[in-house]
């Protein structure tokens, strides 16, 4: 009984510490240059939910508008819009929710998870994640 105890104990808490890595803040890297272009920072949201809103843009204009933007996100700043939206932890990754690109204005269904000390964001066409592409953000000083 105790053991079993002690196994749970351990599992959660190496759950809630991949949780606890993921949440911060990341620099993102231009795909095109290969340059640092922002930082996200993902939290936990009120509603146990998590999100990323993008801190502090580090190349070009930092008033630069999401005016490819829609709705509500339709010609708001791009620093401090939150641009990973409703996703929950679920075997140490965050799925569900969406993910907004600020250049086209489309959302993607999306997935994070940690490799090597870096965050992988998946951002795909299909909930299935096989139409889409990696973006690799490392963690921000």
């Amino acid at each position: 009984m105790k053991r079993t105890i002690l196994i749970v104990a351990v599992a959660l808490m190496s759950m809630m510490s991949m949780a606890q890595s993921i949440v911060g803040d990341w620099m993102t890297v231009d795909d095109k240059t290969g340059q640092n272009f922002s930082i996200v920072r993902i939290y936990q949201g009120p509603d146990g939910l998590y999100y990323g809103k993008v801190a502090k843009i580090l190349m070009g204009p930092q008033d630069v508008l999401c005016v490819k933007c829609e709705d509500e996100d339709k010609d708001k700043p791009i620093q401090d819009l939150v641009i990973i939206r409703g996703m929950h932890m679920e075997k140490g990754e965050l799925r569900g929710g969406k993910v907004l690109d600020p250049n086209n204005g489309k959302f993607y269904y999306g997935k994070i998870y940690l490799k090597g000390g870096n965050l992988v964001l998946r951002g795909s066409l299909d909930k299935a994640g096989l139409l889409g592409r990696n973006q690799t953000w490392v963690p921000a000083q």
